[in-house]
């Protein structure tokens, strides 16, 4: 169990519900009617902030959640301070707090972007990309991606322009790289040192990586993601602001679909 905003917003909901609900249990009871104007304080906070917390609650934990990208990882993608929306059920229904998948839907596929808990931390969300599904054979060696022994094409985009916090990856070469029929941008620095070797991905499992492959804490130096870890699929940026660089707000980057 995590004891995360989603705990607190579930209690919020239990408590609140409870105290509205009980307090009509009571009036029922004793044959009298509910009367606006005569109800305790307590109970004018609860049944204001009851419903809201239930649509809130119920939407973060099935329908989508929102996001803020915090490091430079996923770029050029995603970038810092980039608002990002997180389907929470393509990859099945699961129950808020306890994280435990009741209905089971679809599973990641390569290319997908995913928001999961941090398997060293599960209290800390990590987005990073999907490159091997369960079964996959990965391999990583300069700079350039092989899966179950075919190359990932690439195809050079230039010299990359940094923004915002971000403007210390000016200079990183810019690829297209083809994944399994999946087009996506990455970044990778001449000479830069990264994690490289090769990954066999268990039942069960995924191994992600950041778009950003030199500058990326992911699968190649803490393993594999367990499917009980996965929040949810990112598919859109419905705000971008920088606001450690005079928060600037990218509006060339809202309503963004992601690939």
């Amino acid at each position: 169990m995590d004891f995360d905003f989603s705990f607190f917003l579930l209690i919020g909901t239990v408590i609140t519900g409870a105290l509205w609900g009980g307090y009509l249990f009571l009036l029922k009871s004793k044959g009298e009617v509910f009367d606006e104007a005569n109800e305790p304080v307590v109970i004018e906070y609860a049944r204001s902030f009851f419903p809201i917390l239930l649509i809130v609650l119920l939407l973060r934990s099935f329908l989508a959640e929102p996001f803020r990208i915090p490091s430079g990882s996923m770029m050029p993608t995603l970038l810092v301070g980039d608002f990002i929306l997180v389907n929470k059920f393509t990859y099945g229904i699961r129950l808020p707090v306890i994280n435990k998948k009741i209905v089971p839907l679809n599973e990641p596929k390569r290319g997908d972007i995913v928001v999961f808990r941090f398997p060293k931390d599960p209290s800390v969300d990590y987005i990073k990309r999907v490159i091997g599904i369960p079964g996959d054979h990965i391999a990583y060696e300069d700079k350039k991606l092989w899966v179950n022994g075919q190359p990932a094409g690439q195809v050079s985009l230039g010299r990359y322009q940094g923004v915002g916090q971000g403007q210390d990856m000016t200079g990183a070469e810019q690829l297209l790289e083809n994944l399994n029929g999946v087009e996506h941008s990455i970044l990778v620095r001449e000479g830069a040192m990264s994690a490289e070797g090769v990954y066999v991905v268990p039942e069960g499992h995924y191994f992600v990586m950041g778009d950003n492959r030199d500058n990326s804490n992911d699968g190649r130096y803490w393993g594999m993601v367990p499917e009980e870890n996965l929040v949810g699929k990112a598919f859109f940026i419905w705000m971008s602001w920088d606001w450690d660089t005079k928060g600037i707000i990218g509006f060339d980057r809202i309503g963004t679909l992601l690939q």
